[in-house]
């Protein structure tokens, strides 16, 4: 009777010998020529340059104005009345007068943008409390500790929304009007509706109220230390827009990634006035600002900036420019290898060198 196989020892672990566990299955390793890379080198270099010259064409359809209003004209005397942070004492107002040459049809998005505003540090994106902007009424009052030192005022009230990303919340205000012969027309901007579905239906919810109010609901707080409106007064025009699901807070809270960035204030309302319902006309314009937002402590800019959209997106040339960038390379480094491939022969009889 023989032996039975001794499945102990060093050789226990042995893989079996088959040819997919012993690695000798068969493959395939092409072969690098002159006559497969070329062509790659030419095709990939063809295609880069097609998709830079399609997606630039694409952004070059789209119109945009921006407008650096930060010391321009009426808004110096604003600039200088918020050198501080504080906002006590009385409002500012200004105006910013442009023109469009060339009618913006479509939708037109107005954004409001701020030039060296880090909002990607790690310690002011972690200075918030998703369980209280959630609503849940035990955090509600019991602000987490990351939003430290904007958890709670002086008198030990606990804040909502908590936070740094909540506390320095843009809070200018603008209204856009168009001047046709010797009438102005309002221009019709939707503030509402600009978030995900997601945003207001998951991430963002205001406390359960039942009977109450939501000035009750969030009785026992107060408002962030900067704020003007408590979070249930932010849009006195639209009651279903106010506390944690207010939109404007909404997009304040999803940090950029850069310095230089723009959130989106507002939609021209196409159906609520015929004059716009192709777009926005070419003539002349006023936005009419509410001036609160001071920039001096970062050393930052502000801007408004009114905008058409493509499937692209707007006017960002970087992804059209990379492709041109990358065409060109790809097509030098192709000429420099075919130089080289004429040079010294298909056999490579003259790359031989002789160090003597």
């Amino acid at each position: 009777m023989g032996r039975a196989k001794d499945k102990s020892g060093p050789l226990a672990r042995r893989p079996d010998n088959s040819a997919f566990k012993q690695q000798r299955l068969p493959a395939w390793s092409p072969m690098l020529t002159a006559n497969t890379v070329l062509p790659f080198f030419y095709l990939m270099a063809l295609i880069c340059m097609l998709l830079g010259v399609w997606l630039l064409l694409t952004v070059q359809s789209t119109r945009e104005v921006k407008l650096d209003y930060t010391e321009h004209g009426a808004c110096e005397r604003c600039f200088q009345m918020r050198k501080n942070v504080s906002f006590a004492g009385e409002p500012c107002t200004c105006e910013v007068n442009f023109s469009i040459g060339k009618q913006f049809k479509g939708d037109v998005f107005f954004y409001y943008g701020l030039k060296n505003f880090h909002q990607n540090l790690r310690r002011y994106m972690d200075s918030r409390d998703d369980g209280q902007t959630v609503g849940r009424k035990n955090k509600l009052k019991n602000p987490s500790g990351y939003c430290e030192p904007f958890a709670r005022d002086s008198n030990g009230v606990p804040i909502a929304p908590c936070g740094a990303v909540a506390n320095s919340m843009f809070n200018d205000t603008f209204t856009l009007t168009y001047h046709q012969s010797s009438r102005s027309i309002p221009v019709p901007l939707l503030r509402t509706g600009l978030t995900w579905y997601t945003d207001k239906n998951i991430k963002y919810r205001n406390p359960a109220v039942d009977n109450l109010t939501l000035a009750q609901a969030f009785e026992g707080t107060v408002r962030p230390l900067y704020w003007q409106k408590a979070v249930y007064e932010l849009d006195p025009d639209d009651p279903n827009n106010n506390g944690f699901i207010n939109d404007d807070l909404i997009i304040w809270m999803r940090e950029a990634a850069f310095p230089n960035f723009k959130k989106l204030y507002g939609i021209l309302n196409r159906n609520d006035n015929v004059k716009f319902a192709k777009g926005l006309p070419s003539g002349n314009y006023t936005i009419n600002i509410t001036y609160n937002f001071p920039v001096q402590p970062f050393r930052g800019r502000k801007e408004v900036v009114l905008t058409t959209l493509t499937w692209f997106g707007g006017q960002n040339h970087f992804l059209p420019v990379a492709y041109l960038v990358t065409s060109s390379l790809l097509f030098l480094t192709a000429v420099v290898l075919t130089v080289v491939w004429w040079k010294f022969g298909k056999k490579g009889k003259n790359m031989q060198l002789t160090f003597q």
